[in-house]
């Protein structure tokens, strides 16, 4: 039975009708309960079920701002019946209808999870007032709690995926700058399996890494910092090339256990005394090379993503020279896979080049942050995806 809302005379501005279930098999109860809340002088919405399964289809209908719940129905009796309504309703406040001669019953149904309880037979009008209005507000100052823990965690999980996915950069050098850049493909989303990284070996080499597992969430980020260790590990402890991707594919397939996930990733070793720059591509693209005369693609062979077919182990390196001045960017697809504003094309390294060209001299961070700015305003939310940018700037071209 479902009794309309009623409004109190006189109230300028009515509060929100109460949603009240009540789950109780005595007819003569259930009307003594609907009489009672008529004259609270509450708004109100009343549902009345004789079952907790007909409850519980209830239930999973619509939201329920309180439970009015008798502790003996016809499919299930006592504690348990707060447990099991508790169980359906986490966040709906509960209050307990026990008899007169149940004296523990209401505490133990408060010990169980109920908000409150009424003793049927001693409960009036104001009493009931009160109670609703209190569990109701009890209930909804628990979810808001419950809520902000959630997020309080989620916070917490981030930076420490951030502390591994972002490291600082391991340099002794101050002739090259490094600017890094990492956005997660949804909001309040975790960081995703891109991962970035930067150090300088004795021998007094650069060495620079950017990588993406595939896939986005806890898993794939949990990777991407287990990859994003390892690379730094083995690259202080003189680990290059082939050698150090397929330690690093050997690592990976050990780590993903039974998930079909795999990683692309470009290597980088800078000689600044030879003005060369080394690529090894496992399965990524090309990085961007910027000089006096403009920002343009590097041509570099390429090799297998890494985890895609772990006993061929061909990645073939590529040397390039360098020009006393200039920068080199890597990136994840992120940048480049959104779309190229309303033509329903996707951008592309030849979009994003253009948008490049058009940019504004500015320092290296100004000149990533508005270049990736310009993709997500042409983007416009419609391809989430992580994005990873690390550029190195040098001049060694004196005044």
């Amino acid at each position: 039975m479902t009794a309309a809302a009623t409004d109190t005379p006189g109230r300028p501005s009515p509060e929100p009708a109460y949603r009240v279930l009540l789950i109780e098999d005595d007819p003569a109860d259930a009307l003594l309960v609907e009489e009672l809340l008529e004259d609270t002088g509450l708004r109100f919405e009343l549902t009345t079920r004789t079952t907790l399964a007909e409850a519980r289809t209830e239930l999973a209908a619509r939201a329920i701002d309180c439970i009015l719940l008798d502790l003996h129905l016809p499919d299930m009796s006592g504690t348990e019946t707060v447990t099991a309504v508790r169980e359906l309703a986490p966040h709906t406040a509960v209050i307990v209808l026990t008899g007169l001669s149940e004296t523990q019953a209401g505490a133990e149904a408060m010990a169980a999870g109920a908000q409150d309880y009424l003793v049927k037979g001693k409960v009036e009008a104001d009493l009931l007032d009160r109670t609703l209005r209190y569990a109701v507000y009890r209930s909804q100052t628990e979810r808001v709690a419950a809520e902000a823990q959630k997020a309080r965690l989620h916070a917490e999980e981030n930076i420490r995926l951030e502390r591994g996915l972002l490291p600082q950069p391991l340099l002794s050098t101050s002739a090259v700058t490094v600017t890094t850049r990492y956005l997660p493909g949804a909001e309040r989303a975790l960081l995703g399996g891109d991962f970035l990284d930067v150090v300088e070996s004795k021998d007094g080499l650069l060495h620079a890494v950017v990588g993406d597992v595939s896939g986005h969430g806890p898993d794939a980020a949990a990777l991407g910092v287990c990859l994003r260790i390892a690379w730094r590990s083995l690259v202080l402890g003189n680990h290059r090339g082939p050698d150090l991707l397929n330690l690093m594919e050997r690592i990976l397939i050990a780590e993903r256990g039974s998930q079909p996930l795999f990683a692309t990733c470009t290597l980088l070793t800078v000689d600044p005394n030879a003005a060369t720059a080394t690529l090894h591509l496992a399965g990524h693209h090309e990085p961007l090379l910027t000089t006096l005369q403009g920002t343009s693609e590097l041509t570099a062979a390429h090799g297998m993503a890494l985890g895609i077919a772990p006993e061929v182990g061909i990645w073939p390196a590529t040397e390039v020279s360098l020009p006393a001045s200039g920068a080199l960017t890597l990136y994840t697809d992120g940048l480049t896979e959104g779309h190229n504003g309303e033509k329903g094309e996707r951008l592309g390294v030849e979009g994003l080049l253009a948008l490049i060209r058009d940019l504004p001299p500015s320092d290296p961070a100004a000149h990533v942050d508005h270049l990736i700015d310009q993709t997500q305003a042409l983007n416009a939310g419609r391809h989430t995806d992580d994005l990873a940018v690390l550029r190195l700037d040098w001049d060694t071209a004196g005044p």
